[in-house]
């Protein structure tokens, strides 16, 4: 089970966007993210006449390691890490590990 999942609060604690929030938009791989408005590089882009793009200067959200990343805790309004309950039918739910309430995403 991840513990991150698309559409959760995430905070970055590492590299040059360290503090900024975002929504994690997609899962590259295991282990990479995509995050709204963190880590954005510049791309130069050929223009296509066949798909009708224009070229230019783009930016591109590019993929961030998971370990740098901590999901956003409202109650508390800090980073925090997942923990993994089992509940008595035997289903997982992930929860803060710092109060033990449920993740809802």
């Amino acid at each position: 089970m991840n513990k991150l999942k698309t559409g959760d609060q995430v905070i970055v604690l590492t590299g040059r966007d360290k503090g900024k929030r975002g929504t994690v938009s997609a899962r590259v791989d295991d282990s990479h993210l995509l995050v709204d408005g963190v880590n954005v590089a510049k791309k130069h882009v050929k223009p296509n006449p066949l798909k009708g793009t224009t070229g230019g200067i783009v930016d591109k959200t590019m993929p961030i390691h998971q370990s740098n990343v901590a999901i956003f805790n409202p109650a508390s309004g800090k980073a925090d890490r997942v923990g993994i309950k089992l509940l008595a039918d035997g289903k997982k739910v992930r929860v803060f590990k710092s109060s033990g309430e449920d993740i809802k995403a």
